[in-house]
């Protein structure tokens, strides 16, 4: 996103996802400290539900049958449910034994439903709740927690908003206005390392879930998933502890948290909420299954990042099969720090853009402070080093600049602001980028042609050809024609992920080069004729037209 807060009226209610940059001006969303208890706070027990006042504007209901939030109400006003249905994790737990403690200015719920531990926590004087999920093993399906919330509070036409959208374009969750223009609750524009968190706000009454660290989510800084809906009957606000579609990465499993909902009289969230500044200390002592607390966490910091293009963002990540981290390399020097990391070693790896050009192992202790000496990225792993004779786009993990690129984080393919999807490019008309597209299926666009000229030197040489993608459906990958006298092999198809993506507004798969040797004998010895590419998409799956097999390109070009 190119700012740091959305804020689009419709009407007089606006929707929000923002990030730290956006805390500046922002409403606290409630004191965060309390040196004592605010006037009335505390719990009482309505025989179904435990009732908590947080002692400011905020009283709340979790039932204590299944752990449910059956009740939100803020400044008099009912904020929580539709259809029946109430905020809870994935769709509702069962029966579970919920239990209730106040530990000074902190009141805690707990609930356990087999192996699965949920926590709601409340202080004194704050318009918030904290929450935190323990997953012990894949016995349990909670893979969200959803906030759900009644018709008419905060209304919105936004890409992840499907409310003016009747008619059904696939699945049961992509959704066409009469306009022409798509909607679904997929597309959310922003990818985990760009909000820190999502909502709306009438102006004067702000309603938001500020996320976690996600240190125990999967897909990385660059994973899109859920944020929000809308609908007829009312909306939903997201917590994604994993979501299978369009993922690289295997569940993690412990606790994740905390993750907070936050009323405010309009303004943003306090940024004192955030994941990476959020300090919970208070709940140091509460008996949490699986908390860790800041002493029991280390930190990672590098002195600097050397063989960066300095044209890019460079993001450096870490991961193990039980907690994934990142931070922002500094643009000057490529210094970092990546602090509260569980200890462990970790695969340290940064990001150009969001293609990996470096890797390495870290370990982290608790308490202790890893210090990397100078990282040095090595030329050849930057694909974009490579001499080429022509290049269309840049190598950085994503297929941004292509033809449809930026609509479709935010649209169905067959949205009506969508450029046509065929049509053919030109070497050297300086406008090879913008005029191919960001998507290639075996149904709509294979085949595309790239017109390209070669010098009588360059003709006499074999070379290689470079196809870059950043994730495929139903096995969809590049086969090339050259000049219609020589066809490339069919490559046998990377690991990618086998759910929907393309449609459902992501690109974020598994990054992948596909190389062709062109022999000499394949171009045009004719300098003045133009040589010709023809880009198919091969695979035997896949459905038809969008759904049919099909790839996202990071890059294409052809090497000297």
């Amino acid at each position: 996103m190119s700012e740091s807060t959305v804020n689009r009226p419709v009407g007089r209610r606006t929707f929000v996802l923002g990030t730290a940059a956006a805390a500046g001006s922002a409403a606290l969303a409630g004191p965060l400290a309390q040196g004592a208890s605010a006037a009335g706070f505390g719990w009482s027990d309505d025989g179904s539900n435990y009732v908590v006042d947080t002692g400011a504007s905020l009283v709340f209901k979790v039932s204590k049958t299944n752990g449910d939030l059956t009740s939100l109400v803020y400044k008099g006003t009912q904020y929580q449910g539709y259809g029946g249905k109430n905020s809870h994790i994935e769709s509702g737990l069962g029966t579970s034994t919920v239990s209730i403690k106040q530990s000074g200015t902190t009141i805690l719920i707990s609930v356990a439903y087999g192996t699965l531990k949920h926590y709601y926590a409340a202080r004194s004087g704050e318009n918030n709740i904290y929450l935190w999920t323990n997953k012990a093993d894949d016995s349990v399906s909670a893979t969200r927690y959803i906030l759900r919330v009644n018709a008419g509070k905060f209304l919105n036409d936004e890409p992840d908003s499907y409310t003016y959208a009747p008619t059904t374009i696939e699945a049961s969750d992509v959704f066409k206005k009469s306009d022409g223009q798509t909607r679904s609750k997929h597309y959310a524009k922003a990818r985990v390392i760009d909000y820190n968190y999502v909502g709306w706000t009438t102006g004067s009454v702000g309603l938001y879930i500020v996320r976690s660290n996600h240190e125990k989510a999967s897909g990385g800084p660059f994973y899109r998933s859920l944020l929000r809906h809308q609908s007829a009957d009312g909306g939903g606000l997201y917590e994604i502890l994993y979501y299978g579609e369009n993922q690289t990465e295997a569940q993690r499993f412990g606790l994740q948290g905390p993750y907070v909902i936050a009323f405010t009289d309009g303004g943003a969230p306090s940024s004192a909420l955030y994941p990476g500044t959020l300090t919970t200390s208070w709940a140091d002592s509460l008996g949490i299954s699986g908390y860790v607390p800041a002493s029991g966490r280390g930190k990672v910091a590098g002195v600097g990042i050397t063989g960066r293009n300095t044209a890019y963002t460079y993001t450096v990540g870490l991961a193990n099969s039980a907690a994934q981290y990142w931070g922002s390399a500094r643009s000057s020097d490529g210094w970092f720090s990546i602090g509260g990391v569980l200890p462990g070693t970790y695969t340290l790896t940064v990001f150009k853009g969001e293609l990996a050009v470096y890797t390495g192992s870290v370990s982290v202790s608790a308490g202790g402070t890893t210090t990397l000496n100078s990282i040095a990225i090595p030329s050849s792993n930057d694909p974009g080093n490579a001499s080429a004779i022509w290049r269309i786009n840049n190598w950085d993990g994503t297929p941004g600049g292509f033809k449809n690129a930026d609509l479709m984080t935010y649209a169905h393919p067959s949205d009506v602001r969508a450029s046509s999807w065929t049509g053919n490019v030109v070497i050297g008309s300086g406008t090879e980028t913008s005029a191919f597209p960001c998507y290639l299926w075996k149904d709509v666009n294979s085949g595309i042609i790239v017109y390209f000229k070669l010098t009588a030197a360059q003709a006499a040489a074999a070379h290689t050809l470079r196809i870059g993608v950043t994730t495929a459906y139903a096995n969809g990958r590049p086969q090339v024609v050259v000049n219609d006298t020589w066809t490339s092999a069919v490559p046998s198809p990377p690991t990618q992920p086998s759910t929907r993506s393309l449609t459902v507004g992501s690109y974020r798969g598994n990054n992948y080069t596909f190389t062709y040797s062109v022999p000499a004998s394949a171009w045009l010895t004719d300098t003045s004729a133009y040589n010709t590419l023809k880009i198919y998409v091969a695979s035997g799956s896949g459905s038809t037209s969008f759904l049919s097999a099909g790839t996202s390109i990071d890059a294409i070009d052809l090497l000297t």
